[in-house]
């Protein structure tokens, strides 16, 4: 019997060996080899992915509430003129207020920030203005002059008189942020119905119906970008917008449109359709004007149109929203067709909304562009004056406040009185240079002008080349002072009525000092001239500088300095006897300060450019009231200002009598230094105070004295912002008696030297002789 083979199990290594072991496990069946699931893995990666997705959600909300909670964007401070106050009795007239409407921008026609002139009256639409002390509502109103001043207000809507109407007071400079933002907030309730229908028709349709991200729009715009090659169409809603401008960075990555899609999302999520509306209004970007960059409606159309956004008419409003798209590319002043085009396109939209009927369509599309012919510029027109503001801001707030909290700074600016001092200053410098034969641009000047009551500074110039952030002369300047510091002498003298009076002989003969370290000082007068007995008027009249060396010796050094701090110089000066004659480094401001004791009937009056500070809630945080402290005695200041009054009529400020109305009486002194390198005239009348200095940088002689440089600028000043002349009327103390200026009191008016004078009572001199004798 043949027994049969079974087949060799090593002539397949390992496999056979294998099958045997499985088979019996289970009885000898075999069981198929096992295979890899994925939808464990993918499970663990999808709730991995959720658990990073959700914490990377949340990390987002966080950011989303930090930021946008409350929308508290870093503004810019800004900083306000005075605003113009109009009533019955202002000294004013129709021109003058035309040129005061053209700096707030006000235009000729009948809607809010326009006006009409109608023969001797203006019918103003005014804006109105949230003062700190209470809203001035939009008025129309009937300004009627005659006279020289307003003769009548009238409220045209109301009826009836208005006893007091303040202009808004125009913008002068802005205090920017580090990153350069800046922007005018705006609410939604404030913003035209007409801006809203043209800016959600051309950028989001379906605003109030999507949840932040609209699928349908991002599919049309891919589609249309896919057939034109290029990106022509863009599918982000308004949200997702705000999201990019307000969150994120412009890189255009995945993961960047990742976040803003999540962040839309959550945005809208947490957040009233309303609430981002108005942010987008307030955050979107719409130019640039040098290192600022322009964001928002509410900016963009001061910067385009100079005006308001609720003054804008429909036309102006789709040029706004036509240049979202790009702000560079569609720049009306540089590229006005192409943005007249996208202007038309917006509008033709708005029509096809059923938002413009056909002839509003027609009529918007026919007109021009409108834009201002110039940018307004977000550097201040006035740097030397906002200068002087900043310094005095820093003594309460940080710069931090200043640039991010959106902080209103209404100051004491007078924009009339501070385009007359640079006109002045250029004019005269220019006429100097000319006449005179001198370089061209080799002179410098600077100008303060201050409300005499107050101390509020009204104009401050510290460069003939006035819009340029350079060395402001006015608060940097320390140059000597020459006579001008004179009447602070003879007021320290006269408040000593038991010693001094202005029929004080005083002797104008040669002198000599001898100082305190072995040294001499010889002291000579302007014209190299001795007077002989000359009374303390005529000395001050025509700035005798023996004769008041003599009387400051007499009086003491000491004493002068001390009248130089009372008045408000704030540090202490060597007491050398050539301090008398203006031998002292001070700057223009400083000088105005010294007069403005003067100026005020004798009190020291801190001299201001801020009257108070609002936030951005319109709430008061602080007020910079006047602050008064009587620095001098009343009467010897009128005695003061009487001579000096005298100066401007025969003595060194005579030339004034062919620059001023013969009805505005003032009072000045000149002043001169050695080998006249500068020139100073300082003076005052009933309302205004103004102290000008003309030089040069290099210190080199001008060929000028206070009487030849400085007076002719302080002459046109005054004649354009002065309205009212000294009083006439002295304080109860003072009695005017005829005085023989050589001999003393005189009773006899047929004395043909006699001059009539000013006396404290009870000091003048009581004893007199014949006309011709010596007492």
């Amino acid at each position: 019997m043949t027994k049969t083979r079974k087949p060799s199990t090593s002539s397949r290594p390992g496999r056979g060996k294998a099958r045997t072991r499985t088979a019996s496990r289970k009885g000898g069946r075999s069981r198929p080899p096992r295979r890899f699931r994925l939808w464990p893995l993918l499970l663990v990666i999808l709730v991995v992915g959720g658990v990073l997705l959700g914490h990377h959600a949340v990390q987002l909300d966080r950011q989303i509430q930090a930021q946008f909670e409350g929308k508290r964007w870093a503004l810019p401070a800004r900083v306000f003129a005075r605003p113009l106050e109009l009533y019955v009795g202002l000294p004013l007239d129709a021109d003058a207020l035309v040129r005061e409407l053209s700096l707030l921008h006000y235009r000729e026609g009948d809607r809010e920030g326009e006006y009409r002139r109608q023969g001797n009256s203006l019918v103003i639409r005014t804006r109105g203005f949230p003062f700190a002390d209470g809203h001035e509502p939009p008025r129309r109103v009937r300004v009627s002059f005659g006279g020289g001043q307003v003769s009548a207000l009238e409220d045209l809507d109301a009826g009836g008189p208005v006893s007091l109407l303040r202009l808004e007071p125009a913008l002068i400079a802005n205090i920017y942020p580090s990153h350069g933002e800046d922007r005018v907030l705006v609410r939604l309730e404030d913003v035209p119905p007409a801006l809203i229908q043209a800016l959600l028709v051309v950028e989001d349709r379906k605003f109030y119906r999507h949840f932040g991200v609209d699928p349908m729009g991002i599919a049309r715009a891919a589609l249309a970008n896919l057939r034109a090659g290029r990106t022509v169409q863009g599918g982000s809603t308004l949200t997702q917008q705000l999201v990019k401008n307000y969150f994120l960075t412009q890189d255009r990555t995945l993961a960047r449109k990742f976040d803003e899609a999540i962040m839309a999302l959550l945005l809208e999520r947490r957040y009233d359709k309303n609430e981002i509306l108005e942010a987008y209004l307030n955050e979107v970007y719409l130019g640039q004007d040098g290192a600022r960059a322009i964001h928002g409606f509410g900016l963009a159309s001061q910067f385009y149109f100079q005006r308001r956004l609720n003054e804008l008419e429909v036309a102006e409003m789709a040029l706004l929203v036509g240049i979202i798209r790009g702000p560079n590319f569609y720049e009306p002043r540089r590229r006005s067709e192409r943005a007249m085009n996208r202007r038309n396109l917006v509008l033709g939209l708005m029509g096809q909304a059923g938002y413009l009927s056909a002839d509003e369509l027609a009529g918007a599309q026919a007109r021009p562009l409108n834009v201002s012919a110039q940018a307004p510029s977000g550097v201040s027109p006035f740097p030397a004056y906002i200068q002087l503001v900043r310094e005095q801001l820093r003594r309460d707030y940080r710069d931090e406040d200043l640039r991010e909290e959106g902080l209103l700074i209404f100051t004491t600016l007078d924009p009339m009185a501070q385009l007359a001092a640079e006109q002045a200053l250029t004019r005269e410098l220019d006429r100097l240079e000319r006449e005179r034969r001198l370089e061209a641009g080799s002179l410098q000047g600077a100008v303060v002008v201050t409300s005499a009551d107050n101390g509020e500074v009204l104009a401050l110039v510290g460069d003939r080349q006035m819009r340029q952030a350079a060395f402001n002369r006015a608060l940097q300047a320390r140059r000597p002072v020459g006579s001008v510091i004179k009447p602070m002498v003879y007021l320290a003298a006269l408040s000593r009525p038991e010693r001094f009076t202005l029929a004080t002989l005083l002797d104008d003969e040669a002198l000599t000092v001898r100082l305190e370290n072995g040294d001499t000082w010889t002291p000579r007068n302007a014209n190299r001239q001795y007077h002989g007995w000359v009374t303390a008027q005529e000395s001050l009249v025509q700035s005798y500088n023996i004769s008041t060396t003599r009387l400051g010796l007499n009086l003491g050094i000491a004493n002068v300095v001390d009248q130089l701090n009372a008045l408000g110089l704030e540090r202490r000066v060597p007491p050398f006897p050539s301090l008398v004659l203006g031998a002292v480094d001070m700057t223009p401001l400083e000088v105005t300060a010294l007069y403005q004791g003067l100026a005020s009937g004798g009190y020291q009056v801190p001299l201001r450019a801020i009257r108070e500070v609002v936030d951005r809630e319109g709430q008061l945080l602080q007020r910079y009231p006047l602050s008064l402290r009587l620095a001098a005695d009343p009467e010897a200041v009128y005695l003061v200002t009487a001579a000096l009054h005298e100066v401007t009529r025969s003595g060194t400020g005579r030339a004034l009598q062919r620059r001023l109305p013969a009805d505005l009486p003032v009072a000045g002194k000149t002043g001169t230094t050695d080998e006249l390198r500068d020139a100073w005239f300082a003076g005052y009348s009933g309302d205004v105070l103004s102290v000008v200095w003309v030089g040069r940088d290099d210190n080199q002689p001008t060929g000028l004295t206070g009487a030849s440089g400085a007076l002719p600028v302080w002459g046109e000043v005054m004649a354009r912002v002065a309205r009212r002349g000294l009083s006439q009327t002295p304080p109860e103390e003072i009695e005017w008696l005829l005085v023989d200026p050589a001999y003393g009191l005189r009773a006899l008016e047929q004395c043909e030297t006699a001059r009539w004078m000013p006396f404290i009572r009870g000091s003048a001199p009581r004893e007199y002789s014949p006309c011709g004798m010596m007492p």
